[in-house]
């Protein structure tokens, strides 16, 4: 699969030319990321904290740009981590994999020593687990780059990969000498590093159409793209559907849908053509086998699936499909084909979507629409102060801490904060102890 990049330097989104020449500049990061995370992880790299462009703080041009788009996708953040207080809050911000560069390897070594930083990715592995831990494995003629890609150290590829897994769930290798050339990768190289290792591998450097994608992918490698996808050599959608396991299905491809709250709504089956309907239209689309043709979902009821955004399985034979609901999925009427419940259920994102269409579209006689800033705050205590002091049954409590609920949510609502942004603090908190 396609790991879509986002390379940040002085405050824009940049493509470089083997890590130097500025080829494309950029100011539109957070459409790029809603694109790229439609299809697939993203990948944002720091360039000036790699070449150690910081200030007195570790801080970067780009930190303010990097931190605002870690929770907008499927985020795997790198450029100049070397100690793991930052990768620790890079966790904590919503990063959900970091990747380790030049701080991975004892570069000064002499004869003898370890080639890896081991007390260094100890201590990571110790703080954030292996399964968050990238390392990069890139390489100029075969020899391990670092500092910015401005240095080889005396460590070959093959060798340090092997050391490298030990302490990763992934090795990102990039052709140094390919990348951003648009001319293809190094096939044979990545082919001997697929083989040195059983981790997870990404390619990078050089990768120029969908036909190496597809070959890299049956190698059992996936491909971080970027000046492929900003010149538009190479197509998201297209290499979707190409990386998928065509051939161990027999041409229809199992698709669950789920609501973006993560309950599961129906599961049909979709052929390239109907993979291709679904990308145009943003509307959910699966091949019938009843009948034998396309079918969008909704197209007779109105009840369509609208697309947010898609992953394949690791088999690469299944996809779920995250979709918003317009009105009930199955064909029974039902909010779900597992339930014969005709409503979605009660959820915190639920209650705040009402709240919002109460404030969009009052209706007469309503309770919310009336309620202003000082009223629901004024709410909210007195509320509060009832579930403390007065709720003594368990039946109580459940009646004030719903009153208490609703409450919030409106203040939440009226002050621009919703209940992801609460969720994405307490994980913050969380991951950062």
């Amino acid at each position: 699969m396609v790991i879509s990049s986002i390379d940040l330097k002085d405050g824009h989104v940049v493509q470089l030319k083997n890590g130097k020449n500025l080829v494309l500049q950029r100011d539109d990061a957070d459409k790029l990321i809603a694109d790229f995370d439609s299809y697939g992880e993203v990948a944002i790299i720091d360039l000036d904290a790699a070449l150690r462009h910081t200030d007195e703080k570790g801080n970067t041009a780009n930190t303010q740009l990097l931190t605002s788009l870690l929770r907008k996708g499927n985020v795997r953040v790198g450029g100049g981590i070397r100690d793991v207080k930052k990768a620790r809050k890079l966790i904590s911000l919503g990063a959900e994999k970091v990747i380790i560069g030049s701080a991975a390897w004892n570069t000064g070594r002499t004869d003898g020593d370890p080639i890896l930083n081991v007390a260094f990715l100890e201590e990571l592995v110790q703080a954030i687990g292996k399964q968050r831990i990238i390392i990069s494995v890139d390489a100029i003629n075969g020899k391990i780059a670092v500092k910015g890609w401005t240095e080889t150290a005396n460590i070959s590829l093959i060798e340090g990969a092997k050391e490298a897994e030990k302490y990763a769930s992934e090795l990102l290798f990039t052709c140094v000498e390919k990348e951003g050339c648009m001319q293809g990768t190094d096939m044979e190289q990545v082919r001997s590093l697929r083989e040195a290792v059983s981790c997870r591998v990404v390619a990078a450097g050089g990768v120029n159409s969908l036909d190496q994608i597809i070959q890299l992918e049956r190698m059992g490698c996936d491909v971080q793209l970027g000046m492929a996808l900003y010149t538009g050599a190479v197509k998201l959608d297209e290499s979707f559907v190409g990386c998928l396991n065509w051939d161990k299905v027999q041409g229809m491809i199992p698709v669950i849908a789920q609501s973006p709250a993560g309950e599961v709504l129906m599961m049909g089956y979709a052929t390239k053509e109907a993979f291709q309907k679904t990308f145009e239209s943003k509307r959910l689309t699966f091949y019938s086998r009843t009948r034998d043709c396309l079918w969008t979902k909704g197209e007779t009821s109105g009840h369509y699936l609208e697309l947010v955004k898609v992953r394949a399985d690791c088999d690469r034979d299944t996809v779920l499909a995250t979709v918003i609901p317009h009105g009930g999925v199955c064909h029974t009427g039902s909010w779900t084909c597992f339930s014969s419940a005709a409503d979605e259920k009660s959820s915190m994102e639920r209650l705040y979507a009402i709240i919002a269409e109460r404030f969009a579209n009052p209706r007469p006689g309503s309770y919310t629409a009336t309620l202003n800033d000082k009223r629901v705050r004024e709410k909210v205590m007195e509320e509060a102060e009832e579930l403390c002091d007065e709720a003594e049954s368990r039946e109580e409590v459940i009646w004030e801490a719903a009153d208490l609920l609703y409450f919030v949510s409106v203040l939440m609502y009226k002050e621009g904060v919703t209940w992801q942004d609460i969720y994405n603090e307490l994980d913050r908190r969380h991951k950062e102890k």
